[in-house]
């Protein structure tokens, strides 16, 4: 049965009920996403995608009915079910993982935080990984007027590793097309949980490849043919990977716009880059921004530009889009 039909079933006022807002939920959907997109981007956290989904009318109304003891556990579903909106992200490396949840408490209220991998392994099992937070838009903040028609909505959103991810959705996929005879039960178990152990091998040496890598990297990129006059995403990846170590990696494409800022301050080389930057205290910086999650290496990179050039950077054609987070920043850095 679809949707609508469902809806115009008599007496289902639940499904006509969620059937008469979902379409505000699916706008709001839409706001979640691109909120979370744009703090993951400012805060120079990789990631592989973002994404969005709206609880269908069969999805909401089958949890209505879910009841314990005989009482229903969502009496004013509308309300009760706060999972209407949810967004997926997606990232690489577990320690991003962290990382986007350390980011979403400091920017959101976050009413709920489960970590099923820890819950997982705490039961001595292997399987189902994924972090799991029920954000609201802090009614404390300021935020875009876009963005004012979240304030008394919450969204469900799950973090997980792309390995996890296809995990996750190639058991789902299984186990609820019902295709598996009784009697291949116990296996199929068992090579669920053997390949559930096998990925978080797996993402564990993804980070370590990724750890080696930052500590590999030579801090002053080889000699490269002149031609576009802004420092290569390659080279300028390889001398933040030096310079912060500590960083995680940023998204590929905020390497190249990065350079573009640097293109603008007439910075071309990595060598200018590092004369550039070389008096900022990084520690100083990092107290000052007062994170709570690790910022990445653009992130990095975009505060000392902040820090040694002011009111010039903000001036920036490539920051137009983000003045007033700029302000905000400087203003931390004692240099509004």
């Amino acid at each position: 049965m679809s949707d609508s039909e469902l809806a115009a079933t008599p007496g289902n006022d639940v499904a006509a009920a969620y059937a008469a807002v979902r379409p505000q939920v699916e706008s709001h959907t839409t706001l979640f996403v691109e909120m979370v997109r744009a703090l993951l981007d400012e805060a120079g956290i990789n990631y592989l995608t973002v994404s969005g989904r709206t609880k269908t009318v069969a999805s909401f109304a089958a949890k209505a009915e879910r009841r314990r003891d005989g009482e229903l556990l969502y009496p004013d579903p509308l309300n009760d079910i706060t999972d209407q909106v949810g967004v997926r992200v997606i990232t690489y490396v577990h320690d991003d993982v962290a990382a986007v949840a350390e980011l979403l408490a400091e920017e959101l209220a976050v009413l709920d935080d489960r970590d099923m991998g820890l819950e997982t392994a705490r039961s001595g099992r292997f399987g189902y990984a994924s972090r799991h937070l029920l954000v609201a838009v802090d009614a404390s903040r300021t935020i875009p007027a876009a963005y004012e028609g979240l304030r008394r909505r919450s969204a469900s959103v799950q973090i997980r590793t792309v390995l996890q991810h296809a995990w996750a959705e190639f058991e789902h996929d299984i186990r609820y097309k019902g295709t598996v005879p009784e009697e291949h039960a116990h296996d199929l178990d068992r090579r669920f949980t053997l390949a559930a152990g096998l990925i978080e091998l797996a993402d564990r040496e993804f980070s370590a490849i990724r750890d080696r890598l930052q500590m590999a990297l030579p801090a002053t990129p080889p000699d490269a043919a002149v031609q576009d006059p802004r420092i290569s995403s390659q080279d300028l990846a390889k001398f933040l990977a030096t310079k912060y170590a500590d960083a995680g990696w940023s998204r590929t494409d905020h390497y190249a716009w990065v350079s573009g800022l640097l293109l603008e301050l007439g910075i071309t080389s990595i060598e200018r880059l590092a004369e550039v930057i070389a008096p900022v205290d990084d520690t100083d910086v990092i107290s000052r921004m007062g994170y709570k999650y690790p910022p990445g290496a653009v992130r990095r990179l975009d505060d000392a530009l902040l820090a040694t050039f002011g009111h010039r950077y903000l001036d920036l054609a490539g920051n137009a889009h983000r003045r007033a987070s700029l302000e905000a920043r400087l203003e931390r850095l004692g240099r509004a």
